[in-house]
């Protein structure tokens, strides 16, 4: 983990295997929009909108086996960001630790709920129904494993809920900017105490 201050909320997470090499690089404050790099283009245009909607400072450079298939590259990328935001958040004191988001895209509806809980939990109601399709080859069970990454390594009760939709490509990106927009309220520091009558997380 890299801090440039005392207080600062800031990581960066390197991930080597012998399937893929990601870094990311994650600020909590300073929103800092860095074109991602994975060598897949729409999952390249997934963590653009994650970062935007969430207004984080965010800059992922991957690459990855993408000759089998892209499970890896978006699975450990989950797992890659999913440490770096436990790394920035540090203790978690005076987060305001849940954060909950609508987001509609043409027939789509989906609906995610963060907490920043320190245990990791994925509710993932998208398998469970006639999703159909991908998006350069990224299905919705390419975007559970991403999430389920993010949620395990970064210590995250997430659920995912599908109101209406059933297109790969619009599901994936509307759970997708319902995720950045909830979390940017989770992570917002709101008081000096820590959120939880357990006094920690």
């Amino acid at each position: 983990m890299s801090r440039t201050a005392p207080d600062a909320r800031t990581a960066t997470v390197i991930r080597k295997t012998a399937e893929t090499d990601i870094t990311v690089r994650l600020d909590l404050d300073v929103p800092a929009y860095d074109a991602p790099h994975t060598g897949h283009g729409f999952f390249d245009h997934m963590l653009d909108a994650l970062a935007r909607h969430s207004r984080l400072g965010l800059s992922v450079s991957a690459t990855g086996d993408l000759h089998t298939e892209p499970h890896h590259l978006i699975e450990d990328t989950g797992i890659t960001l999913g440490q770096a935001l436990s790394q920035a958040l540090g203790d978690r004191k005076g987060v305001e630790r849940y954060g909950s988001a609508f987001v509609p895209m043409d027939e789509t509806l989906a609906h995610a709920v963060v907490d920043l809980s320190g245990r990791a939990h994925l509710a993932f109601e998208p398998e469970t129904l006639d999703v159909w399709g991908d998006a350069g080859g990224m299905t919705h069970y390419h975007l559970r494993e991403f999430l389920r990454g993010f949620c395990n390594h970064g210590g995250v009760t997430l659920h995912v809920r599908l109101l209406a939709g059933r297109e790969a490509h619009h599901v994936i990106e509307a759970v997708i900017k319902a995720l950045a927009r909830a979390l940017r309220d989770a992570v917002a520091v709101t008081s000096a105490e820590m959120p939880s009558t357990k006094g920690s997380l």
